[in-house]
């Protein structure tokens, strides 16, 4: 169940239409979209978007060409998920895929790999320390923001697997870890280091352009049982640091994880 309701898509669609500073890692800004045109159902025929698709995501295996003859959308596409957490998307005049809450002012991939949805995971771990609420933040090399551990699911693989990777190899510096529902007889990894209990709390689009969307799924793991304690976080290549973080230190976080911070504080009242 989504805890999320329109206002809130509607005002993170405000963030992702930034005009004024330049798209990630390059001096790319979106073509300005008033609120009142960013609907696709109002008219505009003077529309005229940036186009923009990261130089080094041409040619990786992980990212799609610009043939989209043979790609199955909204359905999966072998094992690449092209299905949208918002339903079934609609397409532009070439036939790209259509950012499903409205306009962005930018068409294009920019740093991400598929056309249309590109599916994420983002593990909140958190605990209580000293009577205050902590999650688990590393300390991003290309903004400088603190975030949330998370990235993108590979094709064919589970959400849960995702969960796990990420943390691993942001926050514990790649070691392996036991997770979801390991116990005492784990033999997968160390003896089990977080709590049993797995809270979906969020599912969110993190919508980027107007070609494409990231859809992530957030969970929250809560250490009821200190075990935390005894884990040592390490960053990993992609993160400067990585610390234990109080929900009310007011750190800059990145892109839409504040919101993300604020439901985690709401569902365990903090």
């Amino acid at each position: 169940n989504h805890l999320l309701c329109r206002p809130t898509f509607l005002k993170m669609h405000f963030k992702c239409r930034n005009s004024e500073v330049p798209y990630l890692n390059s001096q790319v800004k979106r073509t300005p979209v008033p609120d009142d045109k960013a609907p696709w159902g109002i008219e505009w025929t003077s529309y005229a978007p940036v186009e923009y698709t990261d130089p080094d995501t041409i040619g990786k295996p992980w990212s799609d060409t610009n043939d989209l003859a043979h790609m199955r959308f909204n359905a999966l596409d072998g094992k690449v998920n092209r299905k949208s957490h918002l339903g079934d998307y609609s397409f532009d005049v070439q036939g790209r895929p259509l950012n499903p809450i409205g306009r962005t002012g930018m068409s294009g991939k920019g740093i991400l790999g598929r056309w249309g949805p590109n599916h994420a995971a983002d593990p909140i771990v958190s605990r209580i320390k000293n009577g205050r609420l902590q999650f688990v933040a590393i300390k991003r090399k290309d903004t400088g923001e603190w975030a949330i551990p998370g990235g993108m699911v590979d094709p064919g693989e589970r959400v849960s697997a995702t969960l796990k990777r990420e943390f691993a190899e942001e926050a514990l510096g790649g070691k392996n870890v036991c997770w979801i529902g390991c116990n005492s007889t784990c033999t997968d990894g160390p003896s089990p280091i977080y709590s049993d209990a797995i809270f979906m709390i969020y599912r969110f689009r993190m919508l980027r352009g107007t070609l494409i969307q990231i859809l992530t799924v957030v969970v929250n793991f809560h250490d009821y049982d200190t075990v935390m304690e005894d884990v040592t976080l390490e960053a990993g290549d992609d993160a400067q640091s990585v610390r234990w973080v109080f929900v009310d230190s007011n750190e800059p976080l990145y892109a839409s994880h504040k919101l993300f911070i604020d439901l985690l504080k709401k569902f365990h009242n903090a």
